[in-house]
């Protein structure tokens, strides 16, 4: 399978929080999305792996994304050697990407951290023709590097180099949210702790900053990203003139 756009996260539902509207969205448009879950999630407090990943599945088909797929590294234990980079790396070339969207680089939770230094030299990597990676039938793979890459912002706020208008897919980033039934919006008395993201609050919070970015550009929701890699490459400005003026 090519895909266009392939998100890489560390934990599921990352991306459901952080760019689940522009996956919505671009799927719209007519690209082949997926996402790549580093890991189960198995260290979270609230639900089990096999509940984490059944709930995955669920928000892939909200989102509408060609594939999700879940390479089982260690929850808690992302660090960046070279067996995980290559498990990621296998992934990539055998998806071949356009466009990738990663962890941030500095966030609250540490996986986060981990998973962009880990996911940012994967890709980096792969593009080398000597080293060497196989396929699941043991076929030796080609290099594959895919030509952007963005950084989706997490807890921790970042100035965006790029806001996505995700006005149209707002209610399918909820609704993929809250297919992770063990994770959001969990009533008190439910079993199992509150924790930092299951109340209702941390929900709106999400909500918020959607409507507070696409502010920013002039729509009623967007969501941010960084682009990594160096300025961002422009050979027109076709884009940018077909679009109204918002300031």
């Amino acid at each position: 399978m090519k895909l266009d756009v392939l998100a890489i996260a560390a934990h599921p539902d990352d991306v459901e929080l952080c760019c689940a509207g522009t996956l919505a969205a671009l799927v719209k448009q007519g690209l082949k999305c997926g996402i790549l879950d580093l890991t189960q999630g198995e260290m979270g407090t609230r639900g089990t792996p096999q509940q984490r990943l059944a709930e995955a599945q669920d928000a892939a088909r909200i989102m509408g994304l060609s594939t999700r797929q879940n390479l089982g590294l260690p929850d808690n234990g992302l660090f960046n050697t070279r067996a995980n980079q290559d498990a990621i790396i296998s992934a990539v070339r055998a998806l071949q990407p356009e466009i990738c969207f990663i962890n941030s680089e500095t966030d609250r939770h540490p996986d986060h951290g981990h998973a962009h230094k880990l996911t940012s030299d994967a890709l980096f990597y792969g593009g080398l023709q000597k080293r060497e990676t196989q396929d699941a039938d043991g076929n030796p793979q080609s290099p594959w590097r895919p030509k952007h890459v963005f950084m989706f912002m997490q807890d921790t706020p970042f100035v965006p180099d790029l806001v996505f208008d995700i006005s149209h897919t707002q209610a399918v980033k909820e609704a993929a949210i809250l297919a992770f039934k063990t994770q959001f919006n969990v009533p008190e008395t439910d079993e199992g702790p509150q924790t930092y993201i299951s109340g209702e609050g941390f929900f709106e919070m999400i909500r918020s900053r959607a409507r507070i970015f696409g502010h920013q550009i002039g729509v009623e929701y967007g969501e941010p990203f960084k682009y990594l890699g160096g300025p961002m490459p422009f050979g027109n400005f076709d884009y940018l003139l077909s679009q109204k003026r918002i300031r």
